[in-house]
């Protein structure tokens, strides 16, 4: 039988308070969005920035160059126990050590997914995001709809993205906050013994990260293996 379980509060979260400089309920868009927008759009109206190369820009960012450093970290945790326990006791110093560390990865927990257990990481209030190792947040994580159902049904959610896990599977959701972020480190794909980090790092996604999703399947990295 399957435990969902509301937002835990461990000792990582002890008096910790949601000090976000972004906007809470109520508001679409932060003050610090909205001159985002105001001076993009300055930008584009003067013919300073190509609208499309923007995008170009944002897209590659949020799906590419900020998620490989997060499955970089993922790798190495795979493939080698001592950073994986390092990276389960202190994951900003084990982080840190590959280089990734900076505005909203100064204080990270890192959350192991099981046989027995989901992890999913959620900021209730807005959008707090692991920048240094996920890179943009997508536009989904920011919603309202994710934020509150996630918390209450976070099996359906994952379902809604496409997977679904064993009923006996407990899920645990986490509430980001300003001073606190969390990165999932999610199950090993079965068949992928003697890969290298490289090819295993190609075997994560930004979403099993998040734990809204699932690493790729060891058949797809097929020309990838060591």
């Amino acid at each position: 039988m399957s435990h969902e379980n509301p937002i835990p509060h461990d000792p990582h979260e002890a008096g910790h308070e949601h000090g976000h400089d972004h906007a809470h309920e109520g508001s679409a868009l932060s003050e610090m969005e909205l001159r985002v927008r105001a001076l993009e759009s300055l930008l584009v109206e003067k013919g300073y920035v190509d609208p499309q190369a923007l995008d170009v820009l944002i897209e590659t960012y949020e799906h590419q160059i900020g998620p490989r450093n997060g499955a970089r970290v993922v790798a190495r945790a795979w493939s080698d126990p001592q950073y994986r326990a390092w990276l389960l006791d202190d994951a900003t110093a084990a982080i840190a050590s590959l280089g990734y560390s900076g505005r909203g990865g100064e204080h990270m927990v890192v959350l192991e997914n099981t046989p027995r257990v989901h992890n999913m990481v959620v900021c209730t209030l807005c959008s707090c995001y692991p920048w240094p190792v996920l890179g943009l947040p997508p536009v989904w994580y920011k919603s309202a709809p994710y934020r509150s159902r996630v918390v209450i049904d976070p099996r359906g959610v994952l379902k809604e993205f496409g997977y679904e896990l064993p009923e006996d599977v407990e899920f645990r959701v986490w509430d980001s906050t300003s001073e606190l972020r969390y990165l999932v480190l999610p199950m090993r794909p079965e068949g992928t013994d003697g890969f290298s980090e490289e090819a295993l790092a190609e075997l994560v996604t930004r979403d099993s990260m998040i734990g809204t999703g699932l690493p790729h399947a060891s058949r797809d990295a097929q020309g990838v293996r060591a």
